[in-house]
């Protein structure tokens, strides 16, 4: 049985402890995208029958870090008029896109919804289709947490954070989409994900970001013994000589970075009991985000977050955002 750990909720919620922020962070971001956008994206969108009446359905490759190619779905509500909104989701750690019926709310709400396969992932819990490429990786079982992580050019995230910009971007693509209408949204590394984006792409609309993961690394490392952040201390454990170097490396990947630069408002959540992704690490993100921001708050729950009731939380969020 979970238990509250982490610090009390009026501390938690003034937590915004220093970052540690690398001088170059914005000029390396820079360079990153700018590397990516000089291939093509390429986005291509394959009708795919899914049996479905009420959505149309469409299998999705773009061209992501490297200009190599990433997965996706994207769904549409079967009747509508005109250029929708669009919820871009971002999927949680070990998982992958699995297939499209897997993902039928936000279609059903009357958005467009694209939802990012996450390379190398999707052998955990659901199955995903992108290799992490150059090396053509099939999609494996995790950890991702340590690969690369002695410079921020080769860490794994380097790559993902990248193809989910370029997710927005492919998006933007379809005429079905609205351009000026995208909110980003995931849970736990989807969460993450969506602060990256949130930080990197100026003019998104909104971001839900659900109980986040890649928050605040240095405490979260050193107050939670679960995966994946133990991922990080074992490494660390061996490599006593590289501590230094890694949080080096982490600190160009760290969401309360991101929360600094994002403009979009935002929706977060946070589970008191959380033991994978420690409140006081989903906090320290909330509370350095830059834009307009709420938080629904789950006393009792540990990583699921309200599941449900977030769900039911966040459509109203996307109906006041755009009626």
């Amino acid at each position: 049985m979970a238990t509250l750990y982490d610090l009390p909720l009026d501390e938690l919620q003034v937590y915004a402890p220093p970052r540690e922020e690398p001088h170059d962070f914005d000029l390396f971001w820079q360079n990153t995208l700018a590397t990516a956008r000089e291939f093509p994206l390429d986005a291509r969108f394959d009708p795919v029958d899914v049996g479905l009446n009420t959505l149309d359905a469409f299998d999705v490759t773009y061209a992501g870090y490297g200009g190599q190619p990433i997965k996706g779905w994207l769904l549409l509500p079967h009747h509508r008029s005109g250029p929708l909104p669009c919820v871009v989701e971002f999927i949680g750690y070990g998982g992958g896109r699995g297939f499209a019926i897997d993902w039928l709310l936000w279609s059903s709400a009357g958005y467009a919804h694209f939802i990012m396969d996450t390379r190398g992932q999707g052998s955990a819990w659901r199955p995903g289709d992108t290799p992490d490429i150059p090396d053509g990786a099939n999609p494996s079982y995790p950890g991702f947490m340590t690969q690369g992580i002695l410079d921020p050019k080769t860490y794994y995230y380097r790559r993902v954070f990248t193809d989910a910009v370029r997710a927005v971007e492919a998006a933007r693509a379809h005429p079905a989409v609205d351009a000026s209408r995208i909110a980003a949204k995931g849970g736990s590394q989807g969460g993450g994900i969506t602060l990256a984006v949130s930080g990197l792409v100026p003019d998104l609309a909104g971001a839900m970001p659900d109980v986040p993961f890649l928050c605040h690394f240095r405490r979260a490392t050193t107050i939670s013994d679960r995966m994946p952040y133990l991922e990080i201390a074992t490494y660390c454990k061996v490599h006593r000589d590289k501590i230094g170097t890694v949080f080096n490396t982490l600190s160009y990947f760290d969401g309360m970075n991101f929360a600094t630069r994002a403009q979009a408002p935002a929706l977060f959540s946070v589970g008191l009991m959380d033991e994978i992704c420690p409140p006081s690490t989903v906090y320290a993100a909330y509370n350095h985000y830059a834009g307009t921001k709420d938080i629904r708050i789950w006393p009792f729950n540990n990583h699921e977050g309200g599941e449900t009731y977030q769900a039911m939380e966040q459509i109203a969020f996307l109906r006041d955002l755009w009626g």
